[in-house]
């Protein structure tokens, strides 16, 4: 990629957040989904599916040539935001079921 100002860098940046933005909305609709097909609390927080995604999404980075850091924190922070949405969703369909 090359730029020739940073207003072309900016503009980059911003469609790639408008991207990602629609990508992150689709995955939020996913995790909804996921809700109905957990058992409790702790199927919600995964702790071995967490280790998973975190393990491959490090390896694309690395083939990617994104230092692995900062997938890592990207990601943690992502799942961890996805864990609270699961768990309001999986609270919200239990007490449907009541």
């Amino acid at each position: 990629m090359s730029f020739s100002s940073i207003e072309d860098v900016r503009n980059r940046i911003d469609q790639i957040d408008s991207e990602l933005v629609k990508m992150i909305a689709q995955c939020s609709q996913c995790v909804k989904a996921a809700a109905a097909f957990k058992s409790d609390h702790s199927a919600v927080r995964a702790p071995d599916r967490v280790k998973q995604v975190i393990d491959k999404v490090s390896k694309q980075a690395t083939e990617a040539g994104l230092p692995t850091g900062i997938i890592e924190k990207v990601c943690r922070t992502m799942i961890d935001a996805f864990i609270d949405y699961e768990l309001t969703q999986h609270d919200q369909l239990r007490q449907e079921k009541c």
